[in-house]
């Protein structure tokens, strides 16, 4: 495929704002973790919350799509020149040619549940949403993609991608055949999820949250801890000479095993980062970080540690970050690009917070500790429920 270039990228995750935040606390290896203090009856559990959300409303011309979710995905647009650089991106092609694709798991549902809760009936005993709440943009998967549009004036496709924890990386995928295709000549891409009951409560409905923090690839994980995150990066075809970050290759697959468990032999996985390689005319051994889905479930880590040691040799350097911000779904994608694209940037490779006894599934290549190098290729995966996965080769082209 054609490099695309990046020219801005940012997140916003329980690390702090911006990608300045986000290297920081992987430098020092401070996680952003906390004991659940969501919701009236918190799980026993903890969480990557973002500090803030609900003291910032939108401004009042966006206030139609008012929620936590679109809350998040207005302070995630503020950082990074995210914004400067989207106006250059209209200026260049004009607002019809720049399409917007962003990911989430369950857009603006916490809404929808405090609809719900707060639903009265009238004289006739029909219940009603509460007169705040009766914004139908804001009770459907499209609310976050929707918003954005009107938040932005961009005026090319728009796109809701929700395929669960593989949504927001999918959109570097989408992003590029529609450039490629010549459909547009520039994208923004991103991905929002926050927190909401139906989260919390359902993921602990399948026995996948840990009362403790998440220790991805450790022997003795037993869940994950959930997040929630905002991030966008803005992508245009790279000129011939182009320096900098570029989005070099993806890979996309759908094994459909399971509702929810990974294909016992990796399948998808395989699949997915094989596809990402090739397209990227990338060898293996090339690739110097690899940010793992891994999000401390008993069978995701063992299945993906095997998938990568079968495919890369033991040189690669490739952990899990869930450690630091939390399982934030539809925003894992971009939030785990943005670091491999930050290992790239400033050659931080993070380890694996608070993980300490090796998984025996683990090949040389899964690493706990940080190190430092300075590499030209960096990798991510984000696999979903029902086999949806996906991985993205990125690069960086020196001056």
């Amino acid at each position: 495929m054609p490099a695309l270039a990046i020219r801005a990228f940012t997140a916003t995750t329980a690390l702090g704002r911006g990608a300045a935040a986000q290297s920081t606390a992987l430098r020092e290896r401070r996680g952003g973790l906390r004991r659940n203090d969501f919701g009236p009856t918190p799980l026993p559990t903890w969480i990557g919350r973002v500090e803030g959300v609900e003291d910032a409303p939108l401004p009042s011309a966006l206030s139609r799509w008012e929620c936590r979710n679109n809350r998040l995905a207005w302070l995630a647009l503020q950082h990074d020149g995210v914004l400067t650089a989207l106006d250059t991106m209209v200026a260049k092609y004009g607002a019809d040619r720049v399409a917007l694709v962003v990911g989430t798991s369950t857009s603006s549902i916490g809404a929808s549940e405090e609809a719900y809760a707060r639903a009265d009936a009238d004289a006739d005993g029909v219940r009603h949403f509460p007169d705040d709440l009766a914004r139908p943009i804001v009770h459907t998967p499209h609310s976050l993609g929707d918003f954005l549009q009107h938040a932005t004036g961009l005026r090319g496709p728009c796109i809701t991608v929700a395929t669960a924890c593989s949504s927001s990386a999918k959109v570097f995928a989408q992003a590029a055949r529609m450039i490629e295709a010549g459909v547009v000549d520039a994208a923004l891409v991103g991905g929002v999820d926050t927190l909401c009951g139906s989260v919390l409560f359902g993921f602990n409905a399948l026995g996948l949250v840990s009362t403790e923090r998440c220790r991805p690839f450790d022997a003795t994980r037993n869940g994950l801890s959930l997040g929630e995150a905002g991030g966008f990066a803005v992508l245009e075809r790279a000129a011939t000479g182009d320096a900098g970050l570029q989005l070099r290759g993806y890979g996309e697959s759908s094994d459909a095993h399971h509702m929810s468990a990974p294909h016992p032999e990796g399948l998808g996985a395989t699949l997915a980062m094989r596809g990402a390689l090739d397209r990227a005319g990338v060898e293996p051994a090339d690739v110097g970080y690899l940010n793992l889905h891994g999000t401390s479930t008993p069978a995701n880590d063992s299945v993906e540690a095997r998938a990568v040691d079968a495919l890369f040799p033991g040189t690669l350097h490739a952990s899990s970050t869930k450690g630091w911000t939390g399982h934030t779904l539809g925003a894992a994608g971009i939030v785990e690009s943005v670091f491999a694209l930050l290992a790239l940037e400033n050659g931080l490779l993070p380890g694996i917070l608070d993980s300490t006894v090796r998984d025996p599934a683990c090949g040389p290549q899964i690493r706990f500790d940080n190190a430092e190098a300075d590499i030209r290729y960096a990798m991510n995966n984000s696999f979903g429920f029902g086999g949806n996965n996906c991985s993205l080769v990125f690069g960086k082209v020196a001056a």
